[in-house]
């Protein structure tokens, strides 16, 4: 994977375990208000999404996309096909 992607990926993730902090810690207040927590979590899957399309397109640039010339195309695009679980 390219280290740009890495970078971002890794910052994305770091968004995603703050998120993941803040909402363990509402959680210890017995008045905290469930659609706060709600918003946390929603915040906490787009930072986890986030970090997935990174990683995403950084496998697409760095390994599909010269599958063909390194004449293994079919099998990138099982292990990519199983890894989203579309197999």
């Amino acid at each position: 994977m390219p280290e740009a992607s890495r970078k971002a990926a890794r910052r994305r993730l770091a968004i995603a375990h703050g998120h993941l902090e803040s909402i363990q810690r509402m959680l210890e207040d017995p008045d905290v208000y469930c659609v706060d927590v709600l918003k946390q979590l929603k915040a906490v899957q787009g930072a986890l999404a986030g970090a997935a399309e990174v990683v995403l397109r950084g496998h697409l640039e760095a390994h599909v996309a010269t599958a063909e010339s390194r004449g293994d195309t079919s099998e990138i695009v099982n292990e990519l096909m199983h890894a989203l679980k579309y197999t």
